[in-house]
């Protein structure tokens, strides 16, 4: 793995998981130092960073971890909501309903309390999905949203309810898409999103921080 790949991976995961929290000032030198490449490739790694929205500049010489209000939220949601659902849509129409409705069985047990493994069933659940749609630049467009999605999911992680609710939703997707119901597929992901959503919010309004 090149240098800048390596430093761009380590600061994406820092920032998705809140180990670099928003506001915090990525130093080259500093940076450099830790990640233990040159500046050269940690620039490259926070241009990258800048154009997936997840760093930003303060001033000419600081940038900063971007951070992520309830408009941003809102905002991601909307894009959101419009492409997964039409990628629900097209699963059903398109994808191997036996893969699906194994993925529904999946959900239906799934421990949510073991969030690290609830959502790598959601990470091969959107696999499929980008699988059965085979449309490349619908794949772009999610595997983007999904970069911000990660650092979002952390608002909801602790809420036990809202995960066990979560798995309940994405099975009804994955039973819809595996049965060829495109609508119900589109509708299902439409409820879901937007408990997701609600869930988010109020744990904003809740914490502030």
């Amino acid at each position: 793995m090149r240098a800048s790949e390596r430093a761009y991976a380590t600061l994406l995961d820092e920032i998705q998981t809140g180990t670099l929290a928003p506001g915090t000032v990525l130093a080259e030198v500093e940076q450099s130092t830790r990640l233990g490449v040159s500046r050269t490739p940690l620039r490259e790694a926070l241009r990258r960073l800048a154009s997936d929205g997840l760093v930003a500049q303060a001033s000419a010489r600081v940038t900063v971890v971007a951070g992520i209000d309830a408009d941003d939220i809102r905002s991601l949601f909307d894009l959101r909501r419009a492409l997964e659902t039409e990628a629900a849509r097209l699963a059903a129409r398109r994808g191997d309903r036996g893969e699906f409705r194994r993925l529904a069985t999946e959900f239906a047990a799934v421990d949510t309390t073991d969030a690290d493994a609830y959502y790598a069933l959601i990470a091969r659940f959107d696999a499929a999905i980008d699988d059965a749609v085979d449309n490349a630049y619908l794949s772009a467009a999610l595997r983007s949203v999904r970069t911000h999605l990660v650092r979002v999911r952390r608002m909801a992680r602790d809420n036990p309810l809202r995960l066990s609710a979560s798995a309940g939703e994405h099975e009804l997707i994955a039973r819809a898409i595996g049965a060829g119901d495109p609508e119900l597929a589109a509708h299902a992901a439409h409820v879901h999103l937007h408990n997701a959503l609600t869930t988010i919010l109020e744990a904003l309004t809740e914490d502030p921080s």
